[in-house]
C-alpha cells in the first residue's frame, strides 16, 4: 500500500478513534440510539452543504440510492444496533477486542468474493498481531467483560462481520467520488434512523441535552463522521476492503493517545506494549521494512 494510503489510514484512525472521545461525553445524558441518529443526519446535512458549495452535483448519486440504503445498513444501522446491543451485556475490553477481529473477516469474506484480494501468509501474521495488540493494549479492563451471555458476543462479531461486507459492497463505488459516496450512505443512514428514533423516544425531550453534550455531538458528527467517511472511501477506493479495514486497529490506540493528552489518563505500560505490537502488525502487513532488512 502506497505511503499516501497510509499516512490517510493513520489520519482516519486518529479522526476515528476521537468518536470514543465525543461519545464519552454526549452517552452520558443522550441514549445512543438517539446519539447514532444525530451523528448520521448531521454529518449528511454537512456533506450535502458541502457538495452543494464544492460540488460535484449529488444529482448523479440519485440512481444509486438502492446501494446507498444496502451501504448504510451494512456500514451503520445493522453494526451500530448489534454492537449497542451487545455493549448491553459485554465489557468495553473485550468489546474493543471483538470489534478489532473486523479486518480478519474482511480479509475472508475477501478472499472469497473478491478476485483481488486473497488470503496470504502475511496477511493473516499481520491481522492476527493487531488483533492480539488491540488485547495487549486494553489490558485489565479485558477480564472484565469476559463473562455475560453468548448472544452478545455474537452481536459484537456480527457487528464486525457486517462492516466487513460493507468494505465489500463498498467496492462498487470506487470510481463515484468520495464526497458523493459518503453524503449518500450517511443521508439514506438518516432516512432510516429518523423515523426509528422518533418511534423509539417521540419528540418531547429530543434536544433536552447540555451544551457540553451538544458540542461533544457536533464534533462527532462533523469531524467523526462527516470528515472521516470523506478519507474512509477514499482509502477504500485506492487499497482495498482488507487494507482499508486494518483502521480498526487504529481506533483504540488513538482513542487512548486522546484520552491521555485531553483527559488527563495515565499511558500505562500494557498499553504502549499493544500500540508496539499493532505497529508490528501493520509493518508486517505493509511488507516494504521486512523486504529492506532481508
Amino acid at each position: 500500500m502506497p505511503l499516501e494510503n497510509w499516512a490517510l489510514l493513520i489520519v482516519l484512525g486518529a479522526v476515528w478513534g476521537g468518536s470514543y472521545f465525543f461519545a464519552r461525553i454526549a452517552v452520558g445524558e443522550m441514549p445512543p440510539l438517539m446519539l447514532v441518529m444525530f451523528r448520521v443526519s448531521i454529518a449528511a446535512l454537512i456533506l450535502q452543504a458541502y457538495l452543494a458549495l464544492r460540488g460535484p452535483s449529488f444529482r448523479t448519486a440519485l440512481p444509486l440510492a438502492g446501494s446507498f440504503c444496502v451501504m448504510a445498513l451494512l456500514n451503520n444501522v445493522i453494526p451500530f444496533s448489534l454492537i449497542f446491543m451487545g455493549q448491553t451485556e459485554v465489557g468495553a475490553g473485550l468489546a474493543s477486542v471483538l470489534n478489532a477481529t473486523t479486518p480478519f473477516w474482511t480479509a475472508i469474506l475477501a478472499n472469497m468474493l473478491t478476485a483481488d484480494e486473497k488470503l496470504s501468509a502475511t496477511k493473516i501474521t499481520g491481522i492476527a498481531l493487531g488483533i492480539a495488540g488491540t488485547a495487549v493494549m486494553i489490558g485489565p479492563g479485558l477480564s472484565a467483560g469476559l463473562g455475560g451471555p453468548i448472544w452478545a458476543k455474537f452481536a459484537m462479531i456480527g457487528g464486525a462481520v457486517s462492516y466487513g461486507f460493507a468494505f465489500i459492497y463498498a467496492r462498487r463505488f470506487r470510481n463515484v467520488p468520495s464526497p458523493i459516496v459518503a453524503a449518500g450512505q450517511l443521508s439514506a443512514s438518516s432516512v432510516i434512523m429518523i423515523p426509528l428514533v422518533l418511534a423509539l423516544y417521540g419528540t418531547g425531550n429530543l434536544f433536552a441535552f447540555s451544551g457540553n453534550v451538544w458540542a461533544a455531538v457536533i464534533g462527532l458528527a462533523a469531524l467523526s463522521t462527516a470528515f472521516a467517511y470523506l478519507i474512509y472511501f477514499r482509502v477504500l477506493a485506492s487499497a482495498g476492503a482488507t487494507n482499508a479495514s486494518l483502521v480498526t486497529f487504529l481506533n483504540p490506540v488513538s482513542a487512548i493517545l486522546l484520552g491521555t493528552v485531553f483527559l488527563g489518563e495515565r499511558l500505562a505500560r500494557f498499553e504502549m506494549a499493544g500500540m508496539a505490537l499493532i505497529a508490528a502488525g501493520l509493518i508486517v502487513i505493509d511488507g516494504r521494512l521486512i523486504a529492506r532488512i532481508r
